[in-house]
């Protein structure tokens, strides 16, 4: 279905080519997943099949890409959209209307496809997706996770042949990112859909695929059985961690067949247990007393209480749509209360200047692109070390600390997602302010970039700082944070230590816990560190 003949792309400037000498068939009705290190060109190869690369991105296509038969040197985006689907990393950027159900049928209109075939086509999507009760809602007052399912279905009512989805669940909390990979599952063994996606949570992904591409920067692309992959591949999920580290063969993918082979390794780890941070008992440095909150005619946070600790790091989990971005927001005065109280740092924060606010409460929004206004990194950079009263220089060296290899000249519109996320988190992270506040912190961020920033935050936690971390990554709340707090309906349903929490939910667990349940071990470093300690 999808051919490319020794293709490889060069930008403008560039040193070195962003692909080379690709050369491979995605087969009809298969589900191939693309993965590899930030950086290594796998968005560039996305937007090859659908001829963004080289029509609209700039930069020498060499090589051919065909689809169908058809050449994307010859066929424009426009003139493939029959054929090829493509949601991007940012779901915004893809809107042209104001609804949901507009959204969804935008793309059949200018296919010219009948008003009762269009009508049918938008009620399967909206069942498929789950988002019936949204068909009328505006798409400026969707969550994040709202937004990425609306935009995968925005392409799905036109019925491509082939599916291209940069970072489909990265939004996503974990119900509903398995209820759209549950989706592409039936897109492709029912439907003969072939779907071509990346997705840096390969713990989400990685069982469902037929074949995998494996990108890196500095070996030839190599294309086959995930599993073999997996054993050679430098980004891996937890549990082929987990398989490695206990000398498994062949590696498992999925959780159910990790437990099959998990009996020994159980018996080796019972009776020890991974070690307990004691808690934070520290007076708090911020406090959010019986908040209510409204954002439209409903409350989206309901009496909330909440204490944040310094030194305490607390990730915010719940499905879409539960109040975590609106919580973040009161607390860094980008809301006013309906009623109770919010404290940050000594101040209140809708009422505090902003000058005054930014060295007590940092925030890193779900979207980075709104902290950053400058041309370049190079002056997004001075300009943080200027507003933030830091030497010059502090937050360069922590761009370069978080994720190597950005270009100074760069503007932050040209960065990859993971890339400009890595920025905007360096900007607030430069003031080193009290409370620090993440909204997703780890999306478009491979598993090495995940780590460097998980040493950050531990460094700051350590310094004093509280952070509180709104994330979908359950991964990365066993791995960072000392307590989880669960939102339901602008509610607080559990607060904990971590290894409390999370456990004791299947939908919040991490793979390690699933895998090695009852035994109370989350991570791969846990086990590793046990496996080798053999006291």
């Amino acid at each position: 279905m999808i051919h490319f003949e020794q293709v490889s792309v060069q930008y403008h400037d560039a040193a070195a080519p962003v692909l080379g000498g690709l050369d491979l068939t995605v087969p009809e009705g298969e589900l191939c997943l693309v993965v590899g290190p930030s950086g290594v060109g796998k968005s560039t190869l996305l937007g090859t099949v659908n001829g963004l690369v080289p029509h609209f991105t700039g930069g020498v296509l060499h090589g051919r890409v065909t689809v169908d038969g058809r050449d994307t040197r010859e066929h424009r985006p426009r003139e493939l959209a029959d054929l090829v689907g493509m949601v991007g990393q940012d779901p915004v950027a893809h809107f042209v209307t104001d609804n949901v159900e507009d959204e969804l049928a935008y793309g059949m209109e200018s296919l010219g496809i009948t008003p009762e075939v269009m009508r049918r086509r938008v009620e399967d999507t909206l069942d498929l997706l789950g988002l019936a009760e949204l068909r009328d809602r505006a798409l400026s007052t969707l969550s994040g996770g709202q937004q990425q399912r609306v935009a995968i279905g925005s392409v799905l009512t036109s019925h491509p042949k082939v599916l291209v989805l940069d970072e489909p669940t990265s939004a996503l909390d974990p119900g509903a990112a398995e209820e759209v990979l549950a989706v592409l599952q039936r897109l492709v063994h029912d439907l003969g859909t072939t779907v071509l996606m990346t997705e840096h949570r390969l713990e989400r992904v990685v069982q469902y695929a037929d074949q995998v591409l494996l990108l890196t920067p500095d070996g030839p692309a190599r294309f086959g059985d995930p599993a073999e992959l997996m054993a050679v591949s430098p980004v891996y999920p937890p549990v082929v961690g987990l398989g490695r580290a206990a000398g498994w063969s062949p590696l498992p993918l999925s959780v159910r067949d990790a437990r099959r082979r998990a009996a020994p390794l159980r018996a080796a780890l019972d009776g020890r247990t991974p070690p307990v941070v004691p808690p934070v008992t520290t007076e708090p440095v911020a406090t959010v007393g019986r908040l209510t909150l409204r954002r439209g005619p409903n409350p989206v946070l309901r009496g909330v209480e909440l204490a944040l600790h310094p030194g305490e790091i607390t990730a915010l989990m719940g499905r879409n749509g539960a109040g975590k971005s609106t919580l973040l927001g009161a607390l860094a005065g980008l809301y006013k209360p309906d009623s109770g109280t919010v404290d940050a740092a000594g101040l209140t924060p809708h009422r505090s200047k902003p000058k005054e606010l930014i060295r007590r409460v940092g925030l890193v929004p779900q979207e980075p692109r709104d902290l950053l206004y400058a041309e370049t990194v190079t002056a997004e950079c001075a300009g943080a070390d200027h507003d933030s009263g830091a030497a010059p220089g502090s937050c360069r060296a922590l761009v370069a600390r978080l994720l190597p290899g950005i270009d100074d000249a760069l503007h932050p519109r040209d960065l990859s997602e993971g890339q400009r996320l890595t920025l905007a988190l360096s900007v607030v992270l430069t003031a080193r302010p009290d409370l620090i506040l993440l909204d997703e912190p780890t999306r478009g961020l491979d598993y090495a970039a995940k780590a460097r920033l998980v040493t950050v935050l531990r460094e700051l936690a350590a310094d004093g700082h509280a952070v509180l971390l709104a994330t979908h990554d359950v991964e990365l709340a066993a791995e960072l944070a000392h307590r989880t707090v669960i939102l339901a309906e602008g509610e607080i349903v559990a607060d904990g230590p971590s290894a409390e929490v999370v456990v004791s939910s299947p939908v919040f667990a991490p793979q390690v816990a699933k895998v090695l349940a009852p035994l109370p071990w989350l991570t791969v470093s846990q086990v590793a560190a046990a496996l080798g300690d053999p006291a």
